[in-house]
């Protein structure tokens, strides 16, 4: 039978036509879940793969001085990114940028660096670029696909370097920042706080950013900027105000020595921060934008560490300005009166057993009251007095006073004071047998030995001296609800007190810097150091009698406190009287604290002021002889 026949044929036609229309049906099946069912659904779709999101920087808000001036700002700036497909794309692309503006490999290698980290986003090139750089790169615009240039707010420090351990700095959040959540809401590309008060108050300053789209083709590149789709307006973070002067922060950075290690502070007596200094500084500026590695590694491996914010990050011996918390804590207990004198006058040094601990002035100071022993900061009355305590009481009302703990002031990372919570702190750090008690009884009354404090601690211990006798948490934006600390000190003991302190200006170890227009209270002290000169302190306020500012101050290896002192004075003055009554810095030292190498004195605790300390028992003031 022939195959082809017309019966077959018309068989045949008939499947065809039935598979063709199941074909269409299911076709058109399709065509109708997707184009009217999941309309929706594709067009989402197909924009993700159409536009692309750049992230849009909100303002973030200004931090005001207590007068309103400007202490960080948002200027108009420029961003330069690349949008790549890929690391070899991108590398070519930045050879071609290279051409028109240098780029180092150090740059080409971070740039890469946070195009791996978000590929989805173009890559940063520039974060901060200047306009010669923004006209040469659209000259080129034809030869760079993928350029992306966007105007967005740049942040700016007007009083730049002066400011820098205060406000800190601002750059880009990485992935470990993220991963450890430590800015809630930020993504990639997202401008954060790194330190001082961007960090503290990165939530209220930042604001939330909001988004854009650009066009790209199926290859992933650049159609055009500006395609139409819905955007997100960034919403600007709000402004700070501070507590600070800024004319004073800065006065204190104009008088600053150069080449001084050190810091300064002056807050007011119930605690709110006027100026906040720290030498070797850095400018802030540096950081807008994204800084180099180069510069970068050049500022984290220098030897003078200028980004440690001494003030909160510092320890250093006490020295002299902690005998004041010794004639507090004997006063408190009852132990002696403002007129007391020590049985033992000072005749430049005072045996205990078979040693002789020297006082800083070697012919001594013959027989004194309290108030005469604080002016001329007599070791040999507070080795005495300190023995009439004992350093069980010594420890004890030191825990009481806030030795131990960190001052709370609104700024990260601020260490810990190292003070001993109990006299098995020494069992265990040199053995039961390898230290003497009395011994470290005098250490610690001299404010030397195992108790290293920062500034700002021992600022707010004077904030006590100056004030009502209470301690306070010091504050730059926001008064804390920590706890308050009672010297336990009546009124006239406060008083009788801060007349020994105005007796250290008026004719003791710093009348060298003394004005008779202000009556200043403070004390020095030589912090011993066995890395090098010792270190000078001065801690003072006024007016004397009515306190309304107290300012510290402690410079590296300057050997004297009376070195500090007239520095000191001057930023009292300043904010004071007024600017015409700063008169000149006086370097005089009229009497020295130290010792020299032979005395038989308390050794102190070895101690690096840049990192917690480090001793052995054999550095001990009553290690036992080899």
């Amino acid at each position: 039978m022939n195959g082809f026949d017309s019966y077959r044929v018309r068989e045949r036609a008939d499947i065809a036509r039935l598979v063709l229309i199941g074909a269409f049906l299911v076709l058109t099946g399709a065509f109708f879940r997707t184009q009217v069912l999941q309309h929706d659904k594709f067009q989402l779709k197909a924009e993700t793969n159409r536009l692309r999101p750049i992230s849009l920087t909100p303002p973030r808000g200004s931090i005001l001085d207590r007068n309103g001036l400007v202490i960080a700002e948002n200027v108009p700036g420029y961003s330069v990114k690349l949008l790549a497909t890929s690391v070899d794309s991108l590398r070519a692309v930045l050879a071609r940028v290279g051409r028109y503006v240098p780029l180092d490999t150090g740059q080409v290698s971070d740039i890469i660096d946070r195009y791996l980290q978000a590929r989805y986003q173009p890559a940063l090139v520039f974060g901060d670029a200047s306009f010669d750089i923004i006209a040469k790169l659209e000259e080129h615009r034809s030869a760079l696909p993928g350029l992306v240039i966007q105007a967005e707010p740049k942040r700016l420090y007007p009083a730049g370097k002066s400011v820098a351990h205060l406000v800190g700095y601002v750059s880009e959040v990485t992935e470990s920042d993220l991963a450890a959540d430590r800015y809630p809401g930020a993504v990639l590309g997202s401008i954060v706080g790194k330190a001082g008060l961007e960090r503290e108050y990165d939530d209220t300053l930042r604001g939330s950013e909001g988004v854009r789209y650009i066009e790209v083709n199926a290859r992933g590149r650049l159609v055009r900027e500006g395609a139409a789709s819905s955007g997100l307006s960034p919403t600007p973070g709000k402004p700070i105000v501070t507590t600070l002067d800024l004319n004073l922060q800065r006065f204190i950075d104009s008088i600053w020595p150069a080449n001084i290690r050190g810091a300064m502070v002056a807050m007011t007596p119930n605690g709110e921060i006027r100026a906040l200094y720290s030498a070797p500084t850095f400018d802030p500026n540096h950081f807008v934008g994204g800084i180099s590695s180069a510069e970068w590694r050049k500022l984290n491996n220098d030897p003078a560490k200028p980004l440690l914010n001494r003030v909160i990050q510092a320890r250093y011996p006490p020295a002299s300005p902690f005998k004041l918390a010794i004639a507090a804590m004997a006063l408190k207990r009852g132990l002696i009166r403002l007129d007391t004198r020590m049985p033992e006058p000072c005749r430049g040094g005072m045996r205990l057993g078979n040693r002789v601990f020297r006082c800083w002035k070697r012919e001594g100071h013959g027989s004194l009251d309290l108030t005469g022993a604080v002016a001329a900061s007599c070791d040999v009355y507070f080795y005495q007095l300190g023995l009439k305590l004992g350093l069980d009481a010594i420890i004890q009302d030191g825990l009481l006073m806030g030795f131990r703990d960190k001052s709370g002031i609104d700024l990260e990372n601020e260490l810990n004071p190292i003070y001993p919570s109990s006299s098995a702190y020494f069992d265990k750090l040199y053995g039961p047998r390898y230290w003497s008690p009395p011994g470290t009884t005098l250490n610690f009354s001299i404010g030397q030995g195992e108790n290293t404090q920062t500034l700002i601690n021992m600022m707010r211990f004077y904030e006590g001296l100056a004030g009502n006798g209470q301690t306070t948490t010091p504050y730059i934006v926001k008064p804390s609800s920590g706890r308050r600390r009672d010297l336990g000190l009546t009124a006239g003991e406060l008083d009788g007190l801060r007349r020994a302190l105005i007796a250290v200006v008026e004719h003791g170890t710093a009348s060298a810097s003394r004005h008779a227009d202000l009556a200043v209270a403070g004390k020095t002290g030589t912090a011993q150091n066995p890395h090098g000169e010792d270190h000078g302190w001065f801690i003072g306020f006024a007016p004397a009698e009515k306190p309304v500012l107290i300012v510290g101050g402690i410079m590296e290896f300057a050997k004297h406190g009376t070195v500090v002192a007239p520095y000191v004075i001057r930023a009292l003055r300043r904010y004071i009287l007024g600017p015409e009554a700063t008169g000149p810095v006086k370097v005089d030292v009229l009497q020295d604290e130290s010792v020299s190498p032979g005395d038989n004195t308390p050794h102190p605790l070895e101690l690096d002021p840049d990192s917690a300390a480090i001793q052995t028992p054999a550095d001990s003031a009553e290690a036992p002889a080899p």
